[in-house]
């Protein structure tokens, strides 16, 4: 099973990557994370990701599609794949479409978390990751990049008839049911 869980910077989707993994036996794969051992391990992609993320921009497409698929390349991505703050572009999906294919499979649900603005902002903000990003001018630049450039993903995956929208608001646990119920239904 492969599944998509989108939304917003700031909507939980790794927290649910990781509650979804451990139940349903798949591996998270988050480009965040990826960058973010890129960036620790002072890589030149750390590097170039870095500054890119610095401005608030998005890395282009090029850059993360090779990231991914040297990823999923790897055995442990065999059974199953749950990809976090991937894809982000229109692109971006129709790369990841054409690696899937390559290793005959497919996206089987793109699961959209539903959360307001206001509700982002200050997840965002008192997450405590300290990121550089992660002030209230940069979070506003973040989701309106994100409204511009990410957003025509979702509709991507309706032309697909993949995608599921769960409110991304309550407890982790309340959120975590409703992708349940979701997963369960496929």
């Amino acid at each position: 099973m492969n599944l998509v869980l989108f939304g917003p910077p700031g909507a939980g989707k790794g927290t649910q990557a990781q509650s979804v993994c451990v139940e349903y036996g798949l591996v998270h794969l988050s480009t965040g994370n990826l960058f973010r051992a890129h960036i620790s391990n002072e890589t030149p992609l750390g590097k170039e990701v870095k500054s890119i993320l610095d401005a608030g921009e998005l890395v282009p497409d090029s850059i993360v599609l090779n990231m991914v698929k040297e990823e999923l390349q790897k055995p442990a991505f065999q059974k199953g794949v749950v990809f976090d703050g991937f894809p982000r572009t229109v692109a971006q999906a129709e790369g990841l479409q054409d690696v899937m294919k390559e290793v005959n499979t497919s996206i089987d649900a793109f699961i959209m978390l539903d959360v307001p603005n206001d509700v982002l902002v200050q997840r965002l903000l008192s997450r405590g990751e300290g990121r550089s990003d992660d002030t209230e001018k940069k979070i506003q630049h973040r989701l309106d990049v994100y409204q511009k450039e990410t957003t025509p993903v979702k509709g991507y995956y309706e032309s697909k008839g993949t995608v599921y929208s769960i409110l991304g608001i309550g407890t982790i646990e309340e959120v975590f049911s409703r992708i349940q119920s979701v997963i369960d239904s496929l």
